[in-house]
This record gives structure tokens, C-alpha cells and sequence, in this order.
């Protein structure tokens, strides 16, 4: 359990170190992100984005299991 969790922390760590380099190729606005902004307030949530993500590590993930 806790190497799962210092795995989980040093993922996390470094998606935000990466995040300014990942935000100038596009990833979080892509075609399909929904952006609603209104008088006050601005809701953002990445649809495509996430799916992109979630492929891309589905991917990195078999290729580590089938090892």
C-alpha cells in the first residue's frame, strides 16, 4: 500500500511539474473540452482531454504488463 501511494504522489508531482510544457502543446484545450463562461464565472471541464490521457496511459500501461 504505501509503494502505491509514493508511486500515486511522485505521478501527481510530476504531472505538475510538467503541466506548463504539457499546456503549450494543447493538451487541456482540445476540439471537445467544454467551456461555458458566464458574467461571473467560467466552468472548464477537458472531456477530450481526459479520454486523450486515459488512452495514452491505457497504452504505456499494457506495453509495461506484457513485459
Amino acid at each position: 500500500m504505501q509503494r502505491i501511494l509514493i508511486t500515486l504522489g511522485l505521478v501527481i508531482a510530476s504531472i505538475g511539474v510538467l503541466y506548463p510544457y504539457l499546456k503549450q502543446i494543447g493538451l487541456g484545450r482540445l476540439p471537445g473540452d467544454i467551456i461555458l463562461r458566464g458574467q461571473n464565472s467560467t466552468f472548464y471541464f477537458p472531456v477530450v482531454s481526459c479520454i486523450a490521457i486515459s488512452l495514452l496511459l491505457t497504452v504505456i500501461f499494457n506495453l509495461f504488463r506484457s513485459s
